[in-house]
């Protein structure tokens, strides 16, 4: 007997680049398949029971232990997988962390489909943000947050490359309120995202996972504390930006 049960796919656009995150990058389809239903296979009547013994189960063997199912020891709950906590137009933001590894991209200024945002200590500057491999991530006083906007474009974000997220866009925090956190387009069309509204940025001169080289350069520019806000106990390092 034939039955045809309809499947909705997605087409995810090959071509959409790092300006697309305001774009829908998928179109749902329907589409027909036709599947075939087959029979269920006989199975033999369970063998006859002697005196006082238990009623056997179809298609389960009589066991040679005597021990009841509640000695042996109870597993251990699975981590539950993070869920979706919000959606800004075709970028989720997810509850926690990635269950399975994600490889971020080698280069600042690429931009990614999937960003990690993870809470890291430093005893000079307090808990900060840093991204999935470790590189530290700054806010602009320059910039605002209500509403949203980046003012570092140019020369500037050569310097201070922003964190960018391609569409159709993940984000898994940890450490970090996952309701606080979005993306702004910026001036040039790429996505970039936000913190409590604030933009992010890397920092050009920071070579290695934990380099906190930015912090406090121009007096404007601070790692990003995972409430969005400057990082506590701030030293000034007596360097200077190239730009702003």
């Amino acid at each position: 007997m034939n039955r045809r049960i309809t499947l909705t796919v997605a087409l995810v656009g090959l071509s959409a680049g790092l300006a697309a995150c305001s774009h829908q990058a998928a179109a749902d389809l329907t589409v027909p398949v036709a599947a075939t239903a087959t029979a269920t296979p006989y199975e033999p009547p369970p063998p006859a029971q002697g005196p006082g013994e238990p009623p056997a189960l179809a298609g389960v063997a009589p066991s040679a232990s005597s021990s009841s199912a509640s000695d042996a020891p109870a597993a251990a709950d699975p981590v539950p997988s993070p869920t979706v906590a919000k959606t800004q137009k075709w970028v989720k933001i997810f509850s926690g962390p990635s269950k399975t590894k994600i490889t971020p991209p080698k280069s600042k200024t690429t931009g990614s489909h999937i960003v990690e945002l993870n809470a890291t200590e430093n005893q000079q500057i307090g808990t900060y943000l840093a991204d999935g491999a470790g590189r530290t991530l700054y806010v602009f006083d320059n910039d605002t947050a209500k509403p949203p906007k980046s003012n570092c474009n140019g020369d500037c974000a050569k310097a201070w490359p922003p964190l960018l997220i391609k569409s159709p866009g993940k984000i898994y925090p940890k450490g970090v309120d996952p309701k606080i956190l979005g993306y702004v387009e910026r001036a040039d069309g790429h996505c970039q995202v936000t913190v409590n509204g604030h933009p992010v940025y890397y920092f050009i001169a920071d070579a290695k996972p934990g380099d906190i080289n930015g912090q406090g350069v121009n007096g404007k520019w601070f790692a990003v504390a995972p409430n969005g806000g400057k990082t506590t106990n701030v030293p000034v390092f007596p360097s200077a930006s190239p730009t702003r």
